[in-house]
């Protein structure tokens, strides 16, 4: 059974930053992708990035590109998300999310998710 555990949300200032991280477990798995989603209040869950470990690359939402960064580690199925200038519209409950392989993905396509962490920017 894989598990994926965020950590890292918090209350923030507008402007200020926060560090995730998403730790994916399971006897055997080896993730070829993790990515980042997040849900505000009222919303659907939407793509924040993505990191396939064999391009290096990621790839990001336009809302957040410039402002966030992801990096990982793939032999230790954990990724980060770096966020710096948060605005008040980042708020949202942020999901970790990863990818098994095995077969031809949409972007935001993933086959396990974590439980979420809230991330709240006062304004």
């Amino acid at each position: 059974q894989v598990q994926l555990i965020e950590s890292g949300g918090g209350l923030v200032q507008a402007g200020g930053s926060l560090r995730l991280s998403c730790a994916a477990s399971g006897r055997t798995f080896s993730s070829v992708a993790m990515g980042w989603f997040r849900q505000a209040p009222g919303e659907e869950r939407t793509f924040v990035g993505s990191i396939t470990w064999s391009v290096g690359i990621p790839y990001y939402a336009d809302s957040v590109k410039g402002r966030f960064t992801i990096s990982g580690h793939n032999a230790a199925n954990m990724v980060y998300l770096q966020m710096t200038s948060l605005k008040p519209e980042d708020t949202a409950v942020y999901y970790c999310a990863a990818r098994k392989g095995g077969r031809i993905y949409q972007f935001y396509e993933f086959d396990y998710w974590g439980q979420g962490t809230q991330v709240t920017v006062s304004s």
